[in-house]
């Protein structure tokens, strides 16, 4: 009994590897046109081609052998383009470290760095967004402050970048509608 395990397990091996063999190379083409580097290339095409030896292995691999390719070319797409997201945010991160690294040698902390910006503004600034509701005044601080775009903000706080420009429409009108007050007093 044991020798058959062994015997099947050889076989489908054999299979995998001579499939890989006649389309490893194009698959290999493929994922290299999708990425910047050889190596991401081949990191993608392993991570594809484990996804698709595990669902083949657990049986729930709706198709056969020629079902393979149209899943691999999906596939490898999809690794590509979270591998990409993945560099870009941490591009991102590192930004920004090196970014709030410069700020704080400088001896800079203002929030609001505006040359124009005094500290009166600034107090009622902050208070009347202290005041929005926090969905709203995290999109305009990293939006106005932050200087992040909506796609940015989006993969931060992990909404779509629709949701993170609606969040922010409403909040500069909430805050337009507070702060209409201190126009009108000429506080601001």
């Amino acid at each position: 009994m044991r020798n058959f395990g062994n015997h099947a397990m050889k076989e489908e091996t054999s299979r995998w590897r001579e499939w890989l063999r006649e389309h490893g190379a194009r698959l290999l083409l493929f994922a290299r046109q999708q990425t910047r580097r050889q190596e991401d290339a081949e990191d993608i095409l392993q991570e594809a081609l484990v996804k698709l030896a595990r669902k083949v292995d657990e049986g729930v691999f709706v198709g056969g052998q020629e079902a393979w390719m149209p899943f691999l070319y999906t596939q490898i797409r999809r690794e590509a383009i979270d591998l990409g997201r993945r560099n870009d945010r941490r591009k991102k991160r590192e930004d920004t470290a090196v970014e709030d690294e410069e700020r704080q040698s400088s001896g800079e902390d203002c929030w609001f760095e505006s040359a124009g910006c005094d500290e009166e503004r600034r107090a009622i600034l902050e208070a009347a967004l202290k005041e929005l509701p926090g969905k709203f005044s995290e999109v305009i601080v990293m939006k106005i402050w932050g200087g992040r775009t909506f796609a940015e903000i989006g993969d931060i706080l992990q909404i779509s970048l629709n949701t993170a420009a609606s969040r922010y429409r409403y909040g500069i009108e909430a805050l337009r509608k507070q702060l209409s007050g201190a126009r009108i007093r000429g506080d601001l």
